[in-house]
């Protein structure tokens, strides 16, 4: 059985699992995603480490689409080291108050990549143990990741470089 084929074959034991949770599923380049619903994704993650040996979360990252609805997007992206598989689970979130489950409790290496994920996108993770900022001040009001922001950045929020070439 290939890599790609043992995914596709978790992404079926999700879906016989959860249901109605499985908001669609698919491949890009070899690799297997499905989405989960917002409510479940906690409990999906928890089921995936504990039943399919998915012990190692490579990365958690969210992504800014930008849509009228759900317009935020955290995805996890999750090996198992028994079988050598890889699996991308994603949530949306909507654009007011997006609150996604920490995963911390589940695997630990989340808190950085969680906060990270706040700090840029503004992406809240409900019961994180240290949910504060990573690159940007404490008291920055905005997410620099977040489509609508300027790519200059908020004049007089904090000091920027200047546009000017240096001439010496």
């Amino acid at each position: 059985m290939t890599k790609q084929e043992k995914a596709l074959a978790v992404a079926e034991a999700i879906e016989k699992e959860f249901g109605n949770a499985v908001l669609g599923s698919g491949g890009h380049a070899g690799d297997t995603y499905v989405r989960i619903s917002l409510e479940k994704i906690h409990d999906v993650c928890k089921w995936l480490k504990e039943e399919h040996h998915f012990t190692y979360l490579v990365d958690l990252f969210g992504a800014d689409r930008f849509t009228a609805e759900d317009r935020f997007e955290v995805i996890y992206n999750l090996v198992s080291l028994k079988t050598g598989t890889r699996i991308f689970l994603k949530v949306w979130c909507p654009e007011e108050n997006p609150v996604v489950p920490t995963v911390t409790d589940i695997w630990p290496a989340a808190n950085w990549n969680e906060r990270e994920v706040w700090d840029m996108f503004g992406i809240k993770f409900e019961d994180h143990p240290d949910l504060r900022r990573m690159f940007m001040p404490e008291d920055f009001e905005y997410h620099p990741l977040r489509k609508e922001f300027p790519l200059l950045g908020i004049p007089g929020s904090i000091a920027l470089p200047t546009t000017t070439p240096d001439t010496e």
